[in-house]
């Protein structure tokens, strides 16, 4: 029994923190770095300090936090109202922090480390943690995401200061290629992600319907079209499903 237990347990807290590090070597990360490249190019087009850029990067982390930041930042928005839209945004990452924390937990688990590793859950690190954790044994499950998320904050927080640096240096192209990375990148990231027709439906119709909310109402154009879009997009999903079961 203790031949089997320090074989699962082979290696310590440091060497299973290594192993999340290495982990981060993949496609997912070179997706998510392209993202980071054209959200500094946003925040430096926005006006943004390399200081606030990064610091942001470190502290909100999920992208669409710091894009809806920023967006709150330049419409002017209270700060009580910028807190709430943040908020808001991230509100859809509590069902994996819901997943994944549980699968981190074990008897010994400080709670103040299950809370410190939730900072780092995204769509990236999730998946990443989702793939590799029950091949991990329970008791270095913490210390290997740890590895692997602070890893994935800290690269990017390097990438942010690359791209802002050279952001000025850049042909006005060049800049404005990086200035619509982030867009593009959510786009084919919801759309690759999908795993209902309900949400191809809404991305549709919130495509169509943006320009037209953005001609009628400019500073509700965002939350019109996804409005529309979501509604809309569930809506034709029970209609075709129940169109198909007859």
């Amino acid at each position: 029994m203790l031949e089997q237990t320090e074989t699962v347990l082979q290696g310590g807290a440091a060497a299973w923190f290594i192993r999340g590090v290495l982990a981060t070597l993949s496609v997912p990360l070179i997706i998510l770095i392209s993202a980071f490249v054209g959200f500094a190019g946003l925040a430096h087009e926005s006006g943004l300090t390399m200081a606030e850029t990064v610091f942001m990067t470190g502290v909100v982390w999920a992208l669409p936090g710091q894009v809806v930041l920023v967006g709150s930042v330049l419409s002017g928005s209270s700060l009580a109202a910028t807190a709430f839209a943040v908020a808001l945004s991230s509100v859809r990452l509590m069902p994996m922090v819901m997943a994944l924390v549980p699968e981190m937990r074990t008897r010994s688990t400080r709670n103040w480390v299950l809370l410190l590793l939730s900072h780092f859950i995204a769509v990236t690190s999730w998946v990443l943690a989702a793939e590799r954790l029950p091949e991990v044994p329970r008791e270095r499950r913490t210390a290997f995401y740890g590895g692997l998320g602070s890893t994935l904050v800290l690269v990017n927080m390097v990438v942010v200061v690359i791209v802002y640096l050279a952001a000025p240096h850049l042909p006005t192209a060049v800049s404005a290629g990086l200035f619509l990375l982030t867009p593009i990148y959510f786009i084919t990231s919801l759309w690759g992600s999908a795993r209902e027709h309900a949400a191809y439906y809404a991305m549709g119709l919130g495509v169509a319907f943006g320009p037209i909310f953005h001609m009628i109402a400019p500073g509700f154009d965002l939350l019109g079209a996804g409005l529309v879009g979501g509604l809309g997009g569930y809506a034709l999903h029970r209609l075709f499903r129940r169109e198909a079961s007859r």
